[in-house]
Order: structure tokens, then C-alpha cells, then sequence
């Protein structure tokens, strides 16, 4: 039997860690993400002949400059934060190494980094910033091939948020990676309730329906997909491995050809042209 290359939860590998893709760049935005830094304004003594600096403006460039580099030149920036660290840098100067180490490739060290430093954040300093630690910490767990210890720092976020879609959506990614596809469904299904016009939710759901063998349900949360976004090349491309194993290899060619044409140089594309090779060899053999 050929074995189709049919990429489970596609994109899943792709995932952008939200909260490091707008790097802070102003006090305010700082403080949402729930760090301090230094004193307030009226606590800073500058001589009358230099321009007050906001020592928490100051300290939110530092920070954006050290994510920026993070994902630009991640062994630079692991050494700029460790440095940072020794001169009072805290926790952002500890978010920015595990992020740099995550970029590098390093996701074991970078879910303990991350894990460490949600358990250490001071008290008061509110559950946004301790959510956002577990979050990433769930994700190099993933992309780490660990998904019991990904699984497991979603669940701890999900006990601060329960209502959080992503969160939802990252033990979702973990339960399917450990095989715990009903599970799985189970986090979509309560995701969805949350955010019923998401049609990724839905490709999503759709593939671990395949996994378990209900090709109807599939279909629906596919087509679904498809309704919010036509031009949802993930559904197209799950809709062609649905057809494929259901032996519809006419409607399977068509979904990969689709792909192909709407992004023919991303992954899934790549994926849908070895299908199709592998399909025409087989048809070429003489089996079915």
C-alpha cells in the first residue's frame, strides 16, 4: 500500500508565537504584557539640562530590540540577554533568551525557560503575562516532539483562561500530536463555541475527524471551512486527502491542483505534488 503524505493538523509546525511577533514597542504595551520597569516618571532625578527619559519607555525599546534579535540572530541575542540579566534585566531579559533559544532550534531548554518563568513571576503581577509563558512554553514543547509536556502547560494556562481560544487551540495541537484525537475534538469543539467564524477551527476539527474514522463529520467542518474562507488552502488540501483515502482519486487530484495553483510555493502545496506523484504511480502500476 502507498502511503500518502496527508500532514495531520496542517500548519501546526507554522505556528508564529503570537505574543513575540509584535515585539512592545511603547510603555502602555508594556504593561499589558504585565512587566515594569523601573520607577514611574516622578522618581527619576535628571539634571534640569537633560531631557527627562521614561525609564520604562527606555527599557520597553531594550526589550523589543532583544526579541527583534531573537529572531534575526538568536546566538547574539542569547549572549545580549545574559548580559542583560547580571544588570537587573528580569524577567523580559529571561523571555527574550528562551525566545532566542526557541528560534535556534533549542525548544527543550526554551519549554523550561518558559515554564520557569511563568512558576517565578512575582504574584501581583496578574495571570496575562504567566498565560502567555505557558502558552510558548506549549509550543516548544510541540515542536519539540514532546506532546505530554505541551498538553500539560496548556492545561495549566487553561486553569487561568478557560475561555481562551488559543490556549484551546494549543492543547488541541498537543492532545493530536499524542494520538488523543477525540480529546482533540473535544478542545475544538469548545473552541469553536467561542469563535464560531474561525475556519481554521474548523480544518482543524475536520482532520482529527478523519483520524477517527468519520469521513462525514470531516467533510462538514471542511466544507465549513471552505464557507468562511474559500480560499482556505488547508481545507482544500484536507478535502483532497479525505477524497484520496475514500478512493475518489478524480476529486482528490482536483483539491491538490487547487492548492497547488492558490500557493504553489508553500509546504502544503509541496505536499499535494508528492500525493499526486504518488497517486499516478500507483494508477501507473495497476492497483488501486
Amino acid at each position: 500500500m502507498v502511503r500518502y503524505r496527508l500532514t495531520p493538523l496542517p500548519a501546526v509546525l507554522a505556528l508564529l508565537l503570537a505574543a513575540t511577533s509584535a515585539p512592545a514597542q511603547t510603555s502602555a504595551q508594556t504593561e499589558e504584557n504585565g512587566y515594569t520597569f523601573g520607577p514611574p516618571d516622578d522618581a527619576v532625578q535628571a539634571p534640569d539640562s537633560a531631557p527627562r527619559q521614561d525609564p520604562s519607555v527606555e527599557a520597553a525599546a531594550r526589550y523589543a530590540d532583544c526579541l527583534e534579535m531573537a529572531r534575526r540572530d538568536p546566538d547574539k541575542a542569547i549572549e545580549r540577554a545574559r548580559t542583560w540579566q547580571d544588570t537587573g534585566g528580569g524577567d523580559p531579559a529571561r523571555h527574550c533568551e528562551a525566545i532566542a533559544h526557541m528560534t535556534r532550534g533549542d525548544y527543550h531548554r526554551a519549554g523550561r525557560m518558559l515554564e520557569d518563568l511563568a512558576r517565578t513571576m512575582p504574584k501581583d503581577i496578574g495571570e496575562s503575562p504567566r498565560v502567555n509563558a505557558l502558552s510558548q512554553a506549549s509550543r516548544a514543547w510541540l515542536l519539540g516532539n514532546r506532546p505530554a509536556r505541551a498538553a500539560a502547560a496548556a492545561t495549566q494556562a487553561l486553569e487561568m483562561q478557560p475561555d481562551n481560544v488559543e490556549l484551546l487551540l494549543d492543547r488541541a495541537h498537543a492532545r493530536f500530536q499524542a494520538g488523543r484525537y477525540w480529546e482533540t475534538i473535544d478542545d475544538l469543539n469548545r473552541a469553536i463555541e467561542l469563535a464560531p467564524d474561525r475556519a481554521d477551527l474548523y480544518v482543524y476539527r475536520g482532520s482529527a475527524y478523519r483520524y477517527v474514522d468519520s469521513p462525514t463529520m470531516a467533510r462538514e467542518n471542511l466544507e465549513r471551512a471552505l464557507e468562511i474562507d474559500p480560499g482556505n488552502v488547508e481545507a482544500l488540501f484536507e478535502l483532497g486527502a479525505l477524497a484520496r483515502i475514500q478512493g475518489d482519486k478524480e476529486s482528490a487530484r482536483k483539491r491538490w491542483m487547487a492548492v497547488i495553483r492558490q500557493a504553489p510555493d508553500s509546504g502544503l502545496a509541496q505536499t499535494a505534488r508528492e500525493n499526486l506523484q504518488q497517486m499516478d504511480v500507483q494508477v501507473d502500476g495497476g492497483s488501486g
